[in-house]
């Protein structure tokens, strides 16, 4: 097998129009939004209609070399399943994009509609992980992917745990690099202990250590030693698309590993895309050769 690098935590949208606990979230011009009720840069300012679409992300990924790309979902955006529907079905080799879904007539939809996993912002999620066993028992039988965002509070962990646990053919995707500069970095971790079929992926690793910034020698410790308590076979890379690309470009947000010399080679073939390859099941995908700036 090839190795190829893959993307575990993205995000795509036509447009944000929601709201959270009473607050907005609304596409602006210029890759602003309103944000909580306060304006922020949420895309590159050359993104100016404020479409996170497809086809762009495609083209950051056709010149960074990044193969696939798992699109997850979050509140902040909106339920974007129609959308995502059509991303899939256009680009099937590219992407494999995750449903939204609370209840288990919501996650019977989205396997109808062919998504083959769904994502949960467990973090904004005010009630017991509990009461979505009707979505993961449906998810479990139908062999689909839970991509599951958790809080810095060990009763939701705990929580997940039991979850896990309880539905043994459930393959899940833990994100947010298990919010790595919080105190619940290592329990949310080693939930990949208590099952072969549970991962950690990195998605806005470039986030949390942005006071830091690049090229990030504090994140990367910590994915050497996330891979210390679980194994590298575990990790995945994600990015977070495109909110983190306001800071940094996106061929950064995985670099920082490739050109560190605390991680191996085969270390780094693993987090970069084999893992994910196998835990998705990405097949068909295109080479994609180095093409040289015009400033080199």
């Amino acid at each position: 097998m090839a190795d190829y690098i893959i993307d575990a935590h993205s995000h795509l949208w036509l447009r944000q129009d929601t709201w959270i606990d009473g607050k907005r979230i609304l596409s602006l011009k210029n890759g602003r939004s309103i944000f909580f009720d306060e304006e922020v840069q949420m895309l590159p300012p050359f993104m100016i209609d404020g479409v996170n679409s497809a086809e762009v992300f495609l083209s950051n990924m056709d010149y960074a070399q990044v193969a696939g790309a798992v699109v997850v979902q979050e509140l902040i955006d909106g339920c974007q399943n129609d959308y995502l529907r059509e991303v899939q079905q256009r680009y099937p080799h590219r992407f494999f994009c995750m449903g939204m879904a609370w209840n288990a007539a919501e996650a019977q939809a989205v396997c109808d509609a062919g998504f083959k996993g769904i994502a949960i912002p467990g973090h904004r999620y005010r009630e017991p992980l509990s009461t979505l066993l009707p979505v993961f028992r449906l998810m479990e039988e139908k062999g689909m992917i839970l991509s599951m965002c958790l809080a810095d509070d060990p009763v939701q962990i705990g929580q997940m745990a039991e979850i896990i646990q309880e539905l043994p053919k459930l393959k899940v995707a833990i994100g947010h690099f298990g919010m790595v500069t919080t105190p619940s970095f290592k329990s949310q971790v080693m939930l990949a202990r208590l099952r072969d079929n549970v991962m950690i992926e990195t998605g806005g690793i470039t986030w949390l250590y942005n006071s830091e910034f690049y090229p990030y020698p504090s994140a990367v410790r910590s994915i050497r030693e996330a891979a210390d308590w679980v194994g590298m076979d575990r990790l995945m890379w994600g990015s977070d698309y495109p909110r983190t690309i306001t800071a940094i470009t996106y061929r950064m947000s995985y670099d920082f590993i490739q050109k560190s010399t605390a991680l191996g080679a085969d270390d780094k073939a693993m987090l970069l895309g084999r893992n994910a390859q196998r835990f998705y099941g990405f097949n068909s995908l295109p080479e994609l050769p180095y093409i040289k700036n015009m400033s080199e």
